[in-house]
């Protein structure tokens, strides 16, 4: 092995961007998981759901900043594939999949470990819950659970020794790989899904579109008015199963959300 080889390369012989490819896929899968589970589902906070401010309490800036959080964990997703396909000749080294199952797992802690930290103690963005009276320990409870324990897990698996040459994980060699891209493929397609079963979308009219207009608009499309913030811009609206969001584009809308796009926040917004 030359100099400059060894050097690209860790001490069990694997390159430094497979290493990063089970980082950044990890670290992604963190994100989304955050997202899907505490953003969407169970809407215990937006991103930005601790800063003060007029501005700030507007839905529209806290949606919006959600989308940009989930595009940022594509990006990072999209460059662990990229990576994982680059190296795709490190598949045949032995150990393969336990290195990229413990790099993901140390992502993944390291994303919950970082948001704790950063968003949640020194910079006070958002709590995990904004509605307790003890919301440090919601805190504390995430860092060990989905932190702490996790980056435990990688570090013990990296430093596992193998059982046999030959064998990786059962036998499967290409497990891991296969996995975490489906779980970034499947995360990242959650991570932008609207509601399973519903008829309603959110619509964000331009600027300067009064009620009298939108409510016009909602007539040209058979639609119900369910609810409006105190702007007048944004609206929550059912189509029914006959609707047609595209015409909304046509009578003033500037953003009709129910698709597979980060926007799709808006989607999960309770009513």
């Amino acid at each position: 092995m030359t100099s400059a080889t060894a050097s690209r390369n860790g001490p069990a012989g694997f390159t430094r961007r497979y290493e990063w490819a089970g980082f950044l896929l990890g670290f992604g899968l963190g994100g989304f998981f955050d997202g899907i589970l505490l953003h969407q589902v169970l809407q215990w906070h937006h991103l930005l759901s601790g800063v003060s401010g007029e501005a700030f309490r507007d839905i529209r800036v806290q949606v919006l900043a959600d989308g940009l959080f989930h595009v940022v964990m594509y990006v990072l997703a999209l460059a662990g594939l990229w990576l994982l396909w680059r190296t795709r000749s490190q598949f045949a080294t032995p150990g393969v999949d336990r290195r990229l199952f413990a790099n993901a797992l140390l992502g993944f802690g390291a994303w919950h470990i970082l948001d704790s930290v950063l968003s949640h103690w020194l910079l006070g963005i958002h709590r995990i819950r904004m509605d307790v009276d003890n919301p440090l320990f919601w805190d504390l409870l995430w860092f060990f659970v989905f932190g702490m324990l996790f980056m435990a897990a990688g570090w013990w698996l990296r430093r596992r020794q193998p059982r046999g040459s030959g064998a990786d994980l059962g036998g499967h060699r290409l497990r891991a790989p296969v996995v975490l891209t489906v779980a970034a493929v499947v995360g990242g397609a959650v991570a932008a899904l609207p509601p399973p079963g519903v008829t309603s979308y959110m619509v964000l009219f331009k600027p300067g579109t009064t009620p009298a207009q939108a409510i016009a608009a909602l007539d040209q499309v058979d639609g119900r008015l369910m609810w409006s913030d105190r702007s007048g811009q944004l609206w929550a609206v059912d189509l029914g199963k006959e609707g047609r969001p595209a015409e909304l584009y046509r009578h003033g809308a500037m953003l009709v959300s129910n698709s597979l796009l980060p926007v799709g926040c808006f989607n999960w917004m309770r009513i």
